[in-house]
């Protein structure tokens, strides 16, 4: 049931705690989102996703707050490479900005060393070998355990792959976000590489109708034009004949999503996240869920 991740078995359902900080609109208070941490390990979540640009560093110190005495029983990955001034955001991959950025998640995670350690974005600026020859260097110095690659190409998987072994390519992937078919996922395949979903759900589309017009004024889902009202009443349409395939599943929808993608491969891990005690449960319950090659068919049709 396991999966492999960097050469560690994890659940088939990790989490990422993105949304206990930031994105999604008012964030938990900090005792809620402490608390739904510990519940997550304690129902087996054993694979948890954050990154340094995550509430500007709250969410790896929540993390580490919440779990330091817990560190030996959950895989840990977090991401660099994204970096913000006031409102605008840019990328900074430059051996300098590793080695400093590495350090200061290690102590905002309050740990010695990562699991996982993703470029969070790739870095025109700065040559694929100097990034990957010093995020090797980390794995080299025992910071770091091994090393993932976020929203990449193909073609830069193959030429990061050649400097250092890729453990893992993180890139939103969904019933209705199916980029990754067109190159990346084969050639993880052809590689080896764990691929890493992330907003499996669809930002919480495929959970149910969402509300867009009580939307926080910070939720980046406003940004976002599947959510623009004229293409979310477009959207709204496709939900009745996914609910009921759910329902013939004999599953919530959520689970149906997280169930699809388990079925597109054994190599697939998605990281849903969510500030409800509530919906870990249910998410977990989507590796019970079994699918046929009809439904599968219909699913993706």
């Amino acid at each position: 049931m396991q999966r492999n991740l960097a050469g560690r078995r994890v659940n088939p359902i990790g989490l990422g705690c993105m949304s206990l900080s930031w994105a999604y609109g008012v964030p938990p208070a900090e005792d809620y989102a402490l608390a739904l941490l510990n519940r997550a390990i304690d129902l087996g979540y054993d694979h948890l996703d954050t990154a340094n640009i995550y509430g500007l560093g709250h969410n790896e110190t929540l993390l580490g707050k919440a779990l330091k005495g817990r560190r030996d029983e959950f895989f840990l990955a977090t991401k660099m490479g994204i970096v913000a001034d006031g409102p605008k955001r840019g990328i900074d991959c430059s051996p300098e900005a590793i080695r400093r950025n590495i350090d200061g998640s290690l102590q905002r995670l309050q740990t010695d060393r990562v699991d996982l350690y993703y470029m969070h974005r790739f870095d025109p600026k700065v040559p694929i070998a100097e990034m990957m020859g010093a995020m090797a260097d980390l794995v080299r110095a025992g910071k770091v355990r091994s090393l993932g690659l976020s929203e990449v190409s193909a073609t830069t998987l193959r030429k990061a792959h050649a400097v250092h072994p890729i453990a893992a390519v993180q890139t939103e992937y969904s019933l209705w976000t199916r980029n990754p078919e067109i190159a990346v996922l084969q050639a993880c395949r052809e590689l080896g590489v764990t691929f890493v979903a992330f907003s499996p759900v669809a930002r919480g589309f495929l959970c149910g109708p969402l509300d867009i017009a009580n939307f926080d004024a910070k939720d980046i889902r406003r940004t976002m034009p599947r959510f623009a009202p004229d293409h979310y009443a477009a959207n709204l349409k496709l939900l009745p004949a996914y609910n009921a395939l759910a329902q013939e599943a004999g599953c919530s929808p959520s689970q149906l999503a997280l169930a699809w993608l388990l079925h597109k491969g054994d190599d697939i891990i998605p990281i849903p996240g969510t500030t409800s005690v509530d919906h870990l449960l249910d998410d977990l319950g989507a590796v019970d869920v079994q699918l046929d090659a009809g439904l599968m068919s219909r699913l993706e049709a």
